[in-house]
């Protein structure tokens, strides 16, 4: 059985990438985001920024939703139950059904130079008829730099889109992903009833498991010195 990883309901904790803060998107004049539109325009076959007579601008996004919690939608949206990362169907209610993303999703969506962060993880949860607090989530702006790749959380009155046009289209620049919201302070009013409930039971499997682990851990020593002891005899 998979054992959940709750730490980050406690206390943000760097992984195996690095996470930065990141600033505001510095201002462009009208000449700076014309020329740069025309430059990512030429960049790309499809899907190109479109400026405005008022000086605001179209475009698309794409962002991966990498999230390690189920997500909750309205029960019977027409769609078969999905098996959850245990391999088991997803847990329906009367009104509600609870089910894992495909790992590393890609969702794109048309925005404009005006929609902030929190606007586009609204929208995407819109998208998958999502349920869940907003708040549960953050949008994350992803970069690879010197052989490791560096998340920065993007504050919610951000403009994504500036930022993918200051970056240009390539990927390596910048890559927008959706996570939870790993803060050091849980709100934990956001959260329901079950969904409090079930961390207490996923807690309690994984307390288990690290108990046997270390158990196990310390039995097979104290083999070793016991074999040791006997080959030296009295």
């Amino acid at each position: 059985m998979r054992v959940f990883n709750l730490l980050f309901l406690f206390s943000f904790q760097q992984s195996e990438t690095k996470e930065e803060e990141e600033g505001g998107a510095k201002e462009l004049s009208e000449e700076e985001v014309r020329a740069k539109i025309e430059s990512y325009n030429a960049q790309v076959s499809e899907n190109g920024m479109n400026l405005a007579e008022d000086g605001s601008f179209t475009g698309f996004i794409k962002v991966h939703l990498r999230l390690s919690r189920p997500v909750t939608v309205e029960g019977n949206q027409g769609r078969a139950p999905l098996d959850d990362q245990d391999g088991k169907k997803a847990e329906h209610t009367e009104k509600r059904t609870s089910f894992y993303l495909p790992c590393d999703c890609v969702k794109q969506i048309h925005i404009g130079s005006l929609t902030t962060t929190s606007e586009v993880i609204q929208g995407l949860l819109k998208k998958f008829l999502v349920l869940d607090d907003p708040r549960k989530f953050a949008l994350y702006r992803q970069t690879h730099r010197d052989g490791q790749d560096l998340f920065q959380k993007l504050p919610l009155s951000e403009h994504p889109l500036v930022l993918r046009l200051i970056a240009g289209p390539d990927a390596e620049q910048l890559t927008f992903v959706l996570k939870e919201n790993e803060t050091g302070e849980v709100e934990w009013h956001a959260f329901s009833v079950p969904e409090l409930q079930n961390f207490l039971v996923i807690l309690e499997k994984e307390e288990a498991e690290r108990v046997r682990a270390v158990q196990q851990k310390y039995t097979i020593y104290r083999q070793k010195l016991q074999q040791a002891l006997q080959q030296h005899g009295p």
